[in-house]
């Protein structure tokens, strides 16, 4: 999220808070696809992290991009923290150690989507040159270590950084040194929602396993593949995980506004200042428990969208749905990513084929895949099968979904071409990150470094 909401409109009643959710719904014709993705920038002459302030800086890239792109500065206490395109389709932000985000236009199609990307990065491209900046497409910060990476002047990340301690064991690496690419999908009804939610949160580990890339901490192996996803599993989950009433057969709107209240606030915005409300949760904010603490203490609808940018499930509903299972990686999984989400979830027949093979899996074994990921990614079991098996079948279904979605570009080629990388792992029967620990092994003679020159942007 590039920039804090600031909506003064009073939060009065629950039903408010509910009714905010369902307004997302909006016809089928209507849908897009947002796609986010993060990476990290270092110089290319001793691949060492990038600070925010100086001559060759994130801030230097920034102000770079808002002079070549006419984007609008996005300023917290004095520093520009992100930018905004003026009529509100795309943004750039920071995340905490300086990982580089493009939050992608709401677009029609996944060639649109893979055209923006690829402009996005021949942009950052030419005003990172002149500055010996390049960037990193993986999951996991291979090298440095915390307290090597940069830490970018934002407020809501300075709260941050002192409450995860408090509540997990690795929501500080989560911040600074992970990387993500994620889709934002529509749907129609809360019904529609339901569907998709269930489906995607029971598929989000296969989404881990396909995309896993992040095999290395502090310049060896780490004993995984998706570090990335075991940092989540201790991140805090009192707001983060496979969020278990999203099970529930009748899941609502309503059950995720109530599951949110509970979970303790991050910050409130007042004047541009951020104020500390970790020791409270939204119930009681809007109960009065800031009241005393702060002058402008009712809670309004910009507070209540922020707190909702603060909730870490597998999958983020807000008034569109997030997929945030899978690791970041090279520039075609840019467009592999929402390739395979909207393969699933944008067609009828698809999403009916999907629903049904994960019909009757329960929340219990769906946490203990969950579980096994980020290990064995696709070597993981799940009900005596391997999930490289299932892989298999849900990619089918993904391919026929956007093949009947007949989306063609200016050649005639509809968008099921961006899931060939996936292909490439299932016919290789490796993922990307058992592929960079064959190189670590092999060409790269047990070193990391050379994985900044091979799977850089």
């Amino acid at each position: 999220m590039a920039r804090d909401t600031t909506d003064q409109t009073p939060v009065t009643s629950v039903a408010e808070l509910t009714a905010y959710l369902a307004s997302g719904s909006k016809p089928k014709e209507k849908f897009r696809i947002g796609t986010e993705h993060e990476k990290f920038a270092f110089f290319k002459a001793d691949n060492s992290p990038v600070p925010y302030f100086g001559d060759a800086s994130i801030q230097a890239l920034l102000n770079g991009m808002a002079e070549r792109n006419g984007w609008e500065p996005i300023m917290d206490e004095g520093n520009v923290i992100g930018l905004a395109e003026p009529s509100g389709n795309g943004a750039i932000s920071l995340e905490p150690g300086g990982q580089f985000e493009l939050s992608g236009a709401p677009l029609e199609n996944l060639h649109q989507t893979c055209k923006e990307s690829n402009q996005h990065l021949a942009v950052l491209r030419e005003i990172a040159e002149p500055l010996g900046i390049r960037f990193l497409g993986i999951g996991g910060s291979p090298k440095w270590s915390f307290a090597e990476t940069p830490r970018m002047p934002k407020s809501r990340y300075a709260i941050m950084t002192r409450y995860m301690p408090k509540v997990g064991s690795k929501g500080l690496d989560m911040m600074y040194r992970t990387c993500t690419i994620q889709v934002n999908l529509d749907f129609s009804s809360e019904e529609d929602m339901r569907r998709k939610m269930q489906v995607s949160l029971k598929l989000q580990p296969l989404a881990t396993a396909l995309f896993a890339s992040s095999p290395f901490t502090e310049g060896k192996p780490n004993g995984l593949l998706s570090w990335r996803g075991d940092i989540w599993r201790d991140t805090d989950n009192q707001r983060s995980g496979l969020l278990p009433t999203a099970f529930k057969p009748d899941f609502g709107f309503s059950d995720y506004v109530e599951w949110a209240l509970d979970v303790p606030m991050y910050f409130v915005v007042r004047g541009g200042h951020y104020h500390d409300c970790t020791h409270v949760t939204f119930r009681q904010f809007m109960n009065g428990a800031l009241k005393g603490e702060i002058a402008e203490w009712q809670p309004t609808m910009g507070d209540w969208t922020n707190h909702l940018s603060t909730l870490f499930p597998d999958v983020r509903l807000k008034r569109f749905l997030e997929m945030r299972g899978a690791d970041g990686g090279p520039w075609r999984r840019i467009c592999a990513l929402p390739a395979f989400w909207v393969g699933l979830l944008y067609d009828d027949e698809a999403l009916s084929a999907a629903e049904e093979l994960t019909r009757d899996w329960g929340y219990e074994e769906v946490l203990a895949l969950r579980d096994a990921v980020p290990a064995k990614a696709l070597a993981a079991e799940f009900r005596s099968r391997s999930l490289f098996d299932v892989a298999r079948e849900v990619l089918t279904i993904s391919r026929n979904g956007l093949k009947r979605r007949n989306r063609l570009n200016g050649d005639g080629i509809d968008e099921s071409q961006f899931l060939a990388p996936l292909d490439e792992v299932l016919a290789k029967r490796a993922t990307l990150a058992e592929d960079m620990l064959s190189l670590y092994r092999g060409r790269w003679n047990e070193s990391v470094e050379p994985v900044f020159a091979d799977y850089q942007y």
